[in-house]
């Protein structure tokens, strides 16, 4: 099982079809992305969604912020199946079990090199990319963090304009997922994500 979901990663397949009347063919409305996006604080690693995503490196290498809690509540499983999968490219994502968390799954969002700095060229494509392991594993719903926020430095609000608006855009096509999570550390990043949410809901994805 394990290993033909790291195969879908790196073979980039499509996403499996999802029914007629779960896609928004002309548009994302602000109704739609409020039934399926939702934004909230709390604990990521407590989250029972089908899969968590961690804000990973590209050596996968579970050290601290998110991904080192992660690594504690989740047990050496979660590395150790990082390990197997090796390297992935900036931008990429990989999936593994979720150990003893309550996900199921930790989908790993590479956004960027160990050590490094996330930009937004690399925070947007490994989004896409998790969001799309998703769907081609069949999941329901996903909890992500905001990534690159805490050791990579990189800005909230920026963090929050691209996040949103690729779970948008990811929810336009067709999809398995019902429920994207936003789940955010603290006050402050809660109330950047929610207006920006409110700024997309209003705007739409045509507006920059």
């Amino acid at each position: 099982m394990k290993t033909a979901l790291r195969a879908s990663n790196r073979a980039g397949g499509k996403a499996a079809e999802a029914p007629a009347d779960k896609r928004a063919k002309s548009g994302v409305g602000a109704a739609f992305l409020a039934e399926r996006i939702k934004i909230q604080q709390g604990d990521l690693t407590e989250m029972d969604t089908d899969a968590i995503v961690n804000a990973a490196n590209n050596d996968l290498q579970l050290g601290g912020g998110v991904a080192g809690a992660i690594r504690r509540k989740g047990g050496p499983k979660i590395q150790a199946e990082c390990n197997e999968i090796g390297t992935i490219p900036v931008g990429g994502a990989a999936i593994t079990s979720g150990g003893d968390l309550k996900a199921q799954y930790v989908i790993h969002a590479a956004s960027m090199e160990l050590g490094g700095r996330t930009s937004a060229h690399a925070l947007r494509s490994s989004t896409a990319h998790s969001l799309r392991i998703a769907a081609q594993n069949g999941l329901k719903t996903i909890a992500f963090p905001a990534v690159g926020t805490g050791i990579a430095a990189f800005p909230v609000r920026e963090c929050a304009e691209i996040m949103l608006r690729e779970a948008a855009k990811h929810l336009q096509g067709s999809t398995s997922l019902e429920k994207i999570h936003f789940v955010l550390f603290d006050q402050e990043a809660l109330k950047i994500f929610e207006e920006v949410f409110r700024e997309l809901q209003t705007k739409g994805l045509d507006s920059n």
